[in-house]
């Protein structure tokens, strides 16, 4: 897809995400707006390589969603890119829908990881990447972190794992809008020069606007170019982005819009 293309169709994912969690009546609709931008240029982007025709193809790139409450975005990309049905986005958190509130392996195609409990995705992304060294495979592995995540000793366990092993086919990317579920990251656990703490464990270490396509898309391709060692993309982003009155809001990490805010923030992300 070309740059306006994958704009148009990052709105197409927002509007998702608000109407998903509106008909679902709960959610996680803040840190999946945030990374709308970041999933849309991954999966249309030419860069994960799958096949929605053959969702187990063994040939295929793995994607980690660490930070699995928002599986919102990561459905509506996955519906979009034809793994299943649109229409099952609207079926959300329902007993017995393919689409759990957070991802479960084996109910949905295109899901490579139960997920959910954090700080885990970036071990399991080690796992996958150091069997595909070992195998001689060119398999790539993405891993989507939270940045409150971050907070968890087992993601720098994981971070100095990846190094160890120069795990060149490993892309870490950190969603960093500085806000989690009780407040801004400032107010309850800093994360320092999170830049820095990445470089000082030999990553590969590329900062970039998580909302302009062309930063992104730049940042994947310099991603697949490095050698030696792991990259981290570490996105600057806006929770509840695209919605002017979830941005920045820590009360929209887990809180759904109802039926007349549904309707302003479609009108908001379509404008």
């Amino acid at each position: 897809m070309e740059i306006r293309e994958l704009i148009e169709l990052a709105k197409t994912v927002r509007s998702d995400i608000v109407t998903m969690t509106n008909k679902a009546g709960s959610g996680h609709p803040g840190g999946s707006l945030s990374a709308a931008d970041l999933m849309v240029a991954l999966y249309f982007g030419d860069i994960l390589k799958v096949d929605p025709k053959d969702p187990d193809w063994d040939g295929r790139d793995r994607f980690i969603l660490s930070k699995g409450h928002v599986a919102p975005v990561l459905y509506s990309v996955l519906a979009r890119k034809g793994f299943f049905p649109v229409e099952e986005l609207w079926t959300l958190r329902q007993l017995g829908s393919i689409l759990q509130g957070h991802p479960h392996m084996g109910s949905a195609p295109g899901l490579d990881c139960s997920s959910g409990s954090l700080g885990q995705g970036l071990s399991i992304a080690n796992g996958l990447a150091i069997g595909f060294k070992k195998q001689h495979k060119d398999n790539r592995v993405y891993c989507l972190l939270g940045d409150g995540e971050l907070q968890e000793g087992q993601c720098w366990e994981a971070v100095m794992t990846a190094s160890q092993h120069g795990l060149d086919n490993l892309c870490a990317i950190v969603d960093y809008n500085r806000i989690q579920l009780d407040g801004t990251l400032a107010e309850i656990k800093e994360l320092g020069d999170l830049a820095e703490e990445w470089r000082s464990f030999g990553w590969n270490v590329i900062c970039l606007n998580g909302h302009d396509m062309e930063q992104i898309m730049d940042a994947y391709h310099r991603a697949q170019a490095c050698k030696g060692r792991p990259s981290v993309l570490i996105a600057d982003t806006v929770k509840g982005k695209g919605v002017s009155f979830m941005e920045n809001d820590c009360s929209w990490h887990g809180t759904v819009p109802d039926d007349d805010q549904l309707a302003r923030a479609l009108a908001e992300i379509n404008a």
